[in-house]
């Protein structure tokens, strides 16, 4: 299985570590899903500061070529956070620096690149949903995490997005299976095949609009728990390594079977997740505040 990472990347920078992480979903999902055996590779556009050398350089040494990715003038994203009982509580961010403000597109040969893998995946952090229709068009898989704000669950957002994606994955924490259910109603309601919600130790859910399943968490103890960063977007590798190695394509969908698997495969992908620092390790002592537009 080949997949691409297609956008977003940021450095978690932990306070109270004094440490920064490189990371980002579309980063993420690529990293996790070579750790889980696929083939992956990130197209994105780095910063032309210190922090997109070491973004880069983090992601290469974890196995994710970037050759095809963008170095344009400007800042890198920053998000910073802290770890409170082992989970991450974030405290504000940059506003994602040039990779949001000048984002990654299917131009310049770019497009003919990405056809070359059987799933691109991004994220509403990564501002490519005009390429959206572009990489439908492809032929490959595509997969969009819609994350949990409001925003991105307005119809008007999702008229946008769900039409032009296989799968998209929606965070549900806080919700029962009927309220999490609703939320993925609506996305499959605006085109999206598929739709699946994690709700962190509360376990997940998927439905294709016939099938409603829900799985539990991996639960580890808290001694062991090392901090929760990137477990939604390793659920998510999990989740489609299994699902493709089980034949789902644009023009085979899952069985029940296939999409249960695929359950727990993303729950032991999280739970893994969870004794890893950042997003996946290779951090460096935090250098100077980021001070610029953080809120």
């Amino acid at each position: 299985m080949r997949v691409l990472g297609f956008g977003d990347n940021i450095v978690d920078r932990f306070v109270d570590r004094g440490i920064d992480y490189p990371g980002g979903n579309a980063v993420n999902v690529a990293v996790y899903a070579h750790r889980l055996g696929a083939e992956a590779e990130y197209l994105g556009v780095f910063g032309d500061d210190d922090l997109g050398a070491f973004l880069r350089s983090a992601i290469e040494d974890a196995g994710v070529p970037t050759t095809r990715s963008l170095v344009r003038p400007g800042a890198s994203g920053v998000s910073t956070l802290r770890v409170v009982d082992g989970d991450r509580t974030f405290l504000g961010w940059n506003g994602g620096g040039v990779t949001v403000s000048a984002p990654i597109d299917l131009d310049d040969g770019r497009s003919q690149y990405a056809a070359g893998f059987d799933l691109v995946h991004s994220s509403v952090y990564s501002r490519t949903e005009s390429q959206l229709p572009r990489l439908h068009a492809l032929g490959a898989l595509v997969s969009f995490d819609l994350s949990s704000e409001a925003e991105f669950r307005d119809p008007s957002y999702l008229e946008r997005v769900a039409p032009f994606v296989d799968v998209v994955l929606l965070s549900c924490a806080g919700l029962d299976d009927e309220e999490a259910f609703a939320v993925l109603d609506a996305a499959l309601a605006h085109g999206a095949p598929l739709a699946l919600g994690t709700r962190g130790t509360r376990g997940a859910l998927v439905t294709d609009g016939t099938a409603r399943l829900t799985a539990p968490a991996r639960l580890i103890s808290d001694e062991v728990l090392v901090d929760t960063m990137g477990c939604g977007d390793a659920y998510l590798a999990g989740f489609l390594v299994s699902l493709h190695g089980a034949g789902w394509r644009r023009t085979s969908a899952p069985s029940v079977d296939d999409l249960d698997a695929a359950l727990a495969a993303g729950a032991d992908a999280a739970r893994d997740q969870c004794l890893v620092e950042g997003a996946f390790s290779r951090g460096r002592r935090s250098g100077a505040p980021v001070a610029a537009n953080m809120w």
